[in-house]
């Protein structure tokens, strides 16, 4: 019981708790949480991915930190231990079984960096550590502006009035999936063609609309787990 209180009494002084520098462990959740919350989920709206970022941050805060700091007076010992360690840490990138969207591959990179760091600034000043977090925090948030500033989105369309596709028909291919699809279409851009089932691969550009899924947009069949995405929705 004394040992709790001390513990108590070590956080609310020095901001510790025993091993654990807190205060760098909350600001590591909070930009995390910033950029997951109002930078990635705002758009895609995966609550799945919204899990697995949050929690692998939470993870890998932990194990960076116990490995490079609780261990520190086995410094010399583990030196190398701790390199593998981390190149393991980065390696979970390849740990999905299915291909990852870039824009998630992308958060997953930067929510990994961004535990790592924190828990390797622990030894160094908060206003320090603080740097390379806001650093990230503007440099996503800026792409993401510059992306939501776009005003033409695209999705992949099996068309089966083969006989528009052809290029002195566009104005009526463009009117005809106007008034099928209910979207703004501008252009059209015609891929693969199947004569025998009389169909076409369209990717079909229209203004923007904040109802649409950019992962569903350019695939023609999702799969099972976009499907879940969809029904959770």
């Amino acid at each position: 019981m004394d040992n709790v209180i001390s513990l108590f009494k070590q956080l609310f002084s020095t901001g510790q708790f025993g091993h654990i520098d807190v205060v760098n462990f909350l600001i590591n959740v909070l930009f995390v949480w910033i950029i997951v919350q109002f930078l990635y989920y705002r758009k895609s709206k995966h609550r799945s991915f919204y899990f697995t970022f949050i929690m692998l941050s939470v993870a890998i805060y932990f194990l960076v930190y116990f490995m490079v700091f609780v261990l520190e007076d086995l410094k010399g010992k583990t030196g190398i231990g701790v390199g593998i360690g981390l190149f393991g840490i980065f390696s979970i990138m390849r740990y999905r079984t299915d291909a990852m969207p870039v824009r998630e591959m992308t958060y997953l990179f930067s929510v990994i960096c961004v535990s790592v760091i924190n828990a390797l600034g622990s030894s160094i000043g908060t206003v320090e550590m603080l740097l390379p977090n806001v650093i990230v925090l503007l440099a996503m948030t800026a792409c993401e502006m510059l992306l939501m500033s776009k005003h033409e989105e695209s999705k992949l369309v099996q068309y089966d009035r083969v006989e528009l596709i052809k290029p002195e028909c566009r104005d009526e291919l463009i009117s005809d999936l106007k008034q099928r699809t209910g979207l703004n279409v501008t252009r059209v851009a015609v891929g693969s063609v199947d004569f025998l089932r009389d169909s076409a691969l369209l990717k079909v550009y229209y203004e923007k609309n904040d109802d649409n899924d950019p992962e569903i947009n350019n695939t023609v069949k999702p799969k099972r787990e976009v499907w879940e995405e969809v029904k959770e929705k």
